[in-house]
């Protein structure tokens, strides 16, 4: 009970600190907006891309996408742990449990990126038109990509926190993990797009909440070893 309670009280303090300033939502967001404005710019010169019925563009457009989600989600996610000072850590290390603030920091994560992963795909439909053939479970691959991205970028946040270079050894530790996450993505995606049976992705879906979990208990394992240090 003393762990929910820290952890919400954590996540509030999160939202509190978001909504001073708004840093991570607005400077993400700007990101997400221009890259899609340059890819539109850059596609645009190319004759054969504005065809949305084309299977190529369909391919592209669903590949695109979530290549921008994960740049976002990097950006967004990085400063997680890097943004807080060390007297503010010395602090919690004396008032609350580390399973509380690697829980406070994943939920605040997945409830940002998930508000901006739905935007992101709102200015993408604005930009680049496609016909969705399960537009509701399409929506839902876009929650459950960015639950993902959340879990997974937020446990590295907090390996690389601890080191120098925190830039490349997040992108290092986190590439075994989150290719095959944008594979299933893909996938189940795709599926979704096209309008196929959604239980042609329920094994997808099986193995990427199976990753969810482990790692979000991995995270609980080692954050406590991670915050001794």
């Amino acid at each position: 009970m003393q762990l929910i309670q820290q952890t919400w009280d954590l996540f509030k303090k999160e939202i509190l600190l978001e909504w001073r300033s708004k840093y991570a939502f607005n400077g993400v967001l700007l990101y997400v907006v221009s890259t899609v404005f340059v890819c539109y710019i850059s596609f645009s010169l190319s004759a054969g891309f504005v065809n949305s019925n084309s299977a190529n563009y369909r391919i592209t457009w669903n590949v695109l996408f979530w290549i921008i989600i994960l740049f976002a989600s990097v950006n967004a996610i990085t400063k997680s742990f890097v943004q807080e000072s060390r007297g503010r850590l010395l602090y919690y290390y004396s008032i609350v449990s580390p399973q509380a603030i690697i829980l406070s920091k994943t939920i605040y994560n997945i409830l940002l990126m998930s508000l901006l992963t739905v935007l992101a795909l709102i200015v993408y439909l604005v930009f680049f038109p496609n016909t969705l053939g399960d537009p509701l479970f399409y929506f839902l691959s876009v929650l459950l990509g960015s639950i993902s991205f959340s879990t997974v970028f937020t446990m590295i946040s907090a390996i690389a926190s601890k080191a120098g270079n925190n830039g490349t050894l997040m992108a290092i530790l986190s590439f075994p993990v989150i290719i095959p996450v944008i594979l299933l993505l893909i996938k189940i995606s795709k599926n979704a797009m096209d309008g196929l049976d959604r239980s042609l992705s329920y094994g997808n879906i099986g193995v990427l909440c199976a990753i969810n979990v482990i790692v979000i208990a991995t995270s609980l394992l080692l954050f406590p070893f991670l915050w001794r240090d």
